[in-house]
């Protein structure tokens, strides 16, 4: 079993020290170090809009200032890390969301204006207006749930995340992912337990156990990031052991981690490489894997 050297952890905390982000360094700091939370809720501020919605690029492939869905997730599990969901900016935001939210009670993957930015190649609309979809719905009604936030948008979001999961029965990886923030969060834990029971086999499919994967491929780590998420269960020790060595071996000359998709503007390589060497230093650190 392998794990991350002291020389090897040094050369992550370089590599976030030269590339990271501000807010991405700031988190790296409280992860590992002594450092405060409320830098880091200063520059989350920062990417949140006076109606509410957070843009700017906290999602590094929407470079946009206006608000999208995937912007209020991004902000909220930052919110969720330093444990900060009685700041203004959380009610401010679900304001936003039940301003963008359909009929069915969800918001859509992305809104329409997304077309006027620059952005990722594949962050086209669905339609216009945009259906609701489970991503990122559910990862964001999770954590509201999980924290005990009272606001209108909730319970319709909540509903519509229970009908999508009770209807679906074929998952692709990043709809896998946040069914499972969904179902780790919710009061309910029986009915959890029986979609994710339902669901089980679906979930597995949407993973590579192969570590040396080609191409932009989610791995049993991206499901079970630490030992207690939900979809741990579905794999075997040795299969989790496997991915975390390849991670550790996945680690770059200059101390980062990479992405596996594509880089379609230059900035994007650095501003997703500290985001992720944070997540995988998260997750080594779970894992009782950091020497």
């Amino acid at each position: 079993m392998k794990t991350l050297t002291k020389d090897a952890f040094a050369a992550a905390e370089r590599y976030m020290v030269l590339n990271a982000r501000l807010i991405d360094r700031l988190r790296f700091a409280r992860r590992f170090g002594t450092g405060p939370a409320e830098p880091i809720l200063s520059v989350l501020r920062g990417y949140q809009n006076s109606d509410g919605g957070f843009g700017s690029a906290i999602e590094p492939d929407l470079r946009g200032t206006g608000g999208q869905p995937q912007g209020v997730e991004m902000a909220f599990w930052i919110l969720d890390e330093i444990d900060a969901f009685g700041d203004p900016s959380v009610r401010a935001a679900c304001d936003w969301l039940e301003a963008h939210t359909t009929e069915d009670g969800g918001v859509p993957w992305v809104l329409p204006s997304v077309v006027e930015t620059e952005r990722g190649p594949w962050w086209q609309p669905q339609g216009d207006p945009a259906p609701a979809s489970l991503n990122p719905t559910g990862p964001i009604a999770g954590l509201l749930l999980a924290h005990g936030v009272e606001h209108p948008w909730l319970e319709g979001a909540a509903a519509f995340c229970w009908d999508r999961i009770d209807a679906v029965s074929e998952l692709e990886a990043y709809g896998a992912m946040c069914v499972l923030r969904f179902l780790e969060r919710v009061p309910d834990r029986d009915r959890a337990e029986a979609a994710f029971e339902r669901l089980s086999g679906a979930l597995l499919a949407t993973v590579a156990l192969d570590p040396d994967a080609p191409g932009h491929v989610h791995s049993p780590l991206d499901l079970a990031p630490t030992p207690e998420s939900m979809a741990r269960r579905l794999f075997a020790d040795a299969d989790i052991d496997r991915h975390l060595d390849a991670v550790i071996d996945a680690q770059h000359d200059d101390g980062g981690w990479a992405p596996n998709f594509e880089m379609w503007t230059p900035l994007v390589r650095h501003e997703w490489g500290g985001h992720l060497t944070l997540a995988k230093l998260h997750t080594l650190g779970a894992y009782g894997r950091l020497d």
